[in-house]
């Protein structure tokens, strides 16, 4: 590899991936089997496709708050370890100094070569240097609360119309199998598409997730026929 090119780690992708699979996989899988309990309690096609339309809306603006007070806390939590940083490097910079060199001497370098690296690095950057290397935050890794919580909402709302048009599509008669057939189909490609992107075993993935999908569904499917049953005509 040529020093021209750059590698591009799968660590840059956490904070987006996790929050966009996140949303879509449960926009996926709390829509159709939504769209399935009511179906299964006999209720009518507008009634089923206005529950799904319902739950989309809630869950997407749900996944948006609940991303975003999420991710907050951590940025909250990260801007605060920065603020007492930069007050223990003002208050004792020689016992910072000792403190990142026995990082890197503890990582394998040479106690003189450590504290060289520790003294330039803090030369340039102290805070940065103490909170990649202390505290574990990097520019990459940090939380941008934002940005999880429009790729959840956005996602989930991707995720959720799938199922939705198959229920605007599908005759009452075949409504069940039809949405829990494709939603299936289509949680085990994202479980796939995922496991890809984040390098683990495509097949795992995507039996995980059509695994737990089809418990959800069969489960709230039950659910709704029993509740269905029992209602008073």
């Amino acid at each position: 590899m040529t020093l021209g090119n750059k590698q591009r780690h799968r660590t840059g992708r956490v904070g987006w991936l996790r929050a966009t699979v996140l949303g879509a996989n449960d926009g996926i899988l709390s829509t159709s089997s939504l769209v399935l309990g009511v179906a299964a309690a006999h209720s009518t096609p507008s009634n089923v496709l206005v529950a799904g339309v319902a739950g989309l809306v809630a869950g997407a603006m749900s996944m948006a708050a609940g991303e975003y007070v999420s991710v907050h806390s951590q940025a909250d939590t990260e801007k605060a370890d920065l603020r007492l940083e930069r007050a223990e490097i003002t208050a004792d910079d020689q016992g910072e100094h000792k403190e990142l060199m026995a990082i890197y001497v503890a990582r394998g370098l040479d106690p003189s070569l450590a504290k060289q690296v520790a003294e330039q690095l803090m030369a340039h950057d102290a805070v940065g240097a103490h909170a990649r290397d202390e505290l574990g935050i990097s520019e990459t890794l940090r939380a941008r609360p934002i940005q999880a919580a429009l790729a959840s909402a956005a996602s989930f709302a991707v995720g959720a119309a799938i199922p939705l048009l198959v229920t605007a599509l599908a005759p009452a008669a075949g409504l069940i199998p039809l949405v829990s057939g494709t939603s299936l189909v289509f949680l085990a490609v994202l479980g796939g598409l995922a496991a890809r992107v984040g390098g683990a075993s495509v097949t795992m993935g995507a039996m995980r997730v059509a695994f737990w999908g089809a418990l959800a569904m069969a489960v709230t499917a039950g659910v709704g026929s029993l509740f269905g049953a029992v209602a008073p005509v």
